[in-house]
C-alpha cells in the first residue's frame, strides 16, 4: 500500500511539471533576477555548435557512449531499438502494449546534465508487490505514454522536462519482433530466444518485415556529420535498427562516416565464440554496406576479471594480424585504442570519456 501511495505521488508531481510543459503554464510568475554565468555561457555555445551525431543501438552500450558524448556536442540523435522483451520493459509492453520504455529511458538519463543524481531517482527499482521489478522510470514514461495517447509524442516531452543534451528517439512506433533462423533451420522468435541461439543463428529478421522507422529518426541520418554503430549486443541492440529497410537505406545513401564500435567482450550464448570480423560481418549485411571505420579496444583487461567473465562463457575481443588484413581488403579502417573502465562492482565498461573524445578526434581527423 505504502510503495503504491509512493508510485501515485511520483506520477502526480511529474504529471503537473508534464501539463506545466505542455501548456506553458509557469509556477512563477514573479521577475527573476539572475546573474550570467559566461562560463557557462562558453560552455553552452560550444556543444551548441558541435557536430550533428547519430548514434545507433540499444542497451547499457548505447547509454555509455553517449554519457561521454554530451561533452562534447548537444547534436546528438540517439535511436533506440524497440525489441526489448525482458524485465520490466517486458512486463510492460505485455500488460500495457506500450513499445519497451528500458533503453529509452537509459539513454535519455545518459544525456541529462546532471545524470547522476536522475540515475539514481528514474532507475529506483521496486522490490514488493505488484511493483516488483518495474522502475520508476519505465513507470513514469508509461504514465506519459497514457497522458499522450503516443509513445513518440511521450518521448519527445521527456526529453524535454529532462532537459538533456540531445534527443532520444525510438526507431519506430510499430510494435516489431525479432525472429532469427538456426543453422539447423530451426525458427526462434524473440531476443530472448535469439540471445540463447546466437551460437547458431544464420539468418535474423524482423516482424513486419515492412516496419517504418520514425520520420524524424530519417531526418537525424540526413543532417548527421557521423554516424555510430554500437557498442551494444550484436543481436538485439545495433541489428535490430538495421533491419527496418528505410532506416538503413536511408543509412547507405548518407554521405556521413559510419563507424561501428565493438564490443569489449563476446556475450554469452549470443555471440559466444564470435570474433570481431564476424562482428562486423553481421553488421555490414544488415547495413547493406561495410561501415567505414571500427573502434576496436587495445587495453588488456586485468586477468581476473577475464577469468570471471570465461566463467559465464564470454571472452575477451581484440584483433590478430589475419583479421587486420581482413578489415582493409574490407576497405573499413581499424582504429585500435585503449577504452576499458572497470566499475566498482567489477563489471567491464567501454571508458565513455576515453571513447567519445577518440570519436570526435576522428571527426576532426576527417575535417567534414
Amino acid at each position: 500500500m505504502v510503495i503504491e501511495w509512493a508510485l501515485s505521488f511520483a506520477l502526480g508531481v511529474f504529471t503537473a511539471f508534464f501539463l506545466m510543459v505542455v501548456f506553458g503554464i509557469r509556477p512563477f510568475r514573479g521577475r527573476r533576477v539572475r546573474a550570467e554565468d559566461p562560463f557557462k555561457g562558453a560552455i553552452e555555445r560550444r556543444l551548441s555548435s558541435g557536430p550533428f551525431i547519430v548514434a545507433v543501438g540499444g542497451g547499457t552500450g548505447l547509454s555509455t557512449l553517449l554519457k561521454g558524448m554530451k561533452a562534447f556536442t548537444r547534436n546528438i540523435t540517439a535511436v533506440v531499438a524497440v525489441t526489448d522483451e525482458g524485465g520490466s520493459s517486458g512486463r510492460l509492453r505485455t500488460e500495457w502494449g506500450v513499445l519497451p520504455p528500458g533503453d529509452v529511458r537509459n539513454c535519455m538519463v545518459a544525456l541529462a546534465e546532471n545524470d547522476n543524481s536522475l540515475k539514481q531517482l528514474l532507475d529506483f527499482r521496486f522490490d514488493r508487490g505488484e511493483l516488483a521489478g518495474h522502475s520508476l522510470g519505465n513507470l513514469l514514461l508509461l504514465a506519459v505514454s497514457e497522458l499522450c495517447g503516443d509513445f513518440r509524442v511521450a518521448v519527445e516531452q521527456m526529453n524535454h522536462l529532462l532537459a538533456i543534451r540531445g534527443r532520444v528517439l525510438p526507431v519506430t512506433t510499430e510494435p516489431i519482433s525479432l525472429l532469427g533462423a538456426t543453422k539447423d533451420g530451426t525458427r526462434v522468435r524473440g531476443e530472448l530466444e535469439i540471445s540463447r541461439n546466437g551460437r547458431s543463428i544464420r539468418e535474423i529478421w524482423i516482424e513486419p518485415q515492412n516496419a517504418r522507422p520514425l520520420a524524424e529518426v530519417l531526418q537525424a541520418v540526413d543532417g548527421a556529420e557521423m554516424i555510430l554503430l554500437g557498442p551494444g549486443s550484436l543481436f538485439t541492440s545495433v541489428i535490430p535498427n538495421l533491419l527496418l529497410p528505410d532506416f538503413s537505406r536511408r543509412l547507405c545513401a548518407s554521405p556521413a562516416p559510419k563507424v561501428y564500435v565493438c564490443n569489449l567482450m563476446t556475450q554469452p550464448e549470443e555471440t559466444e565464440g564470435m570474433n570481431i570480423l564476424q562482428h562486423l560481418e553481421w553488421v555490414s549485411a544488415a547495413l547493406g554496406k561495410v561501415p567505414d571505420f571500427i573502434v576496436v579496444n587495445s587495453e588488456p583487461i586485468p586477468d581476473d576479471i577475464v577469468a570471471a567473465y570465461s566463467r559465464d562463457g564470454a571472452a575477451p575481443l581484440h584483433l590478430d594480424r589475419h583479421q587486420r588484413e581482413d578489415l582493409r581488403r574490407l576497405g573499413c579502417t581499424c582504429i585500435e585504442v585503449p577504452m576499458v573502465r572497470i566499475t566498482e562492482a567489477r563489471l567491464l565498461r567501454h571508458d565513455s570519456q576515453k571513447l567519445a573524445a577518440i570519436l570526435f578526434r576522428l571527426y576532426r581527423d576527417l575535417d567534414i
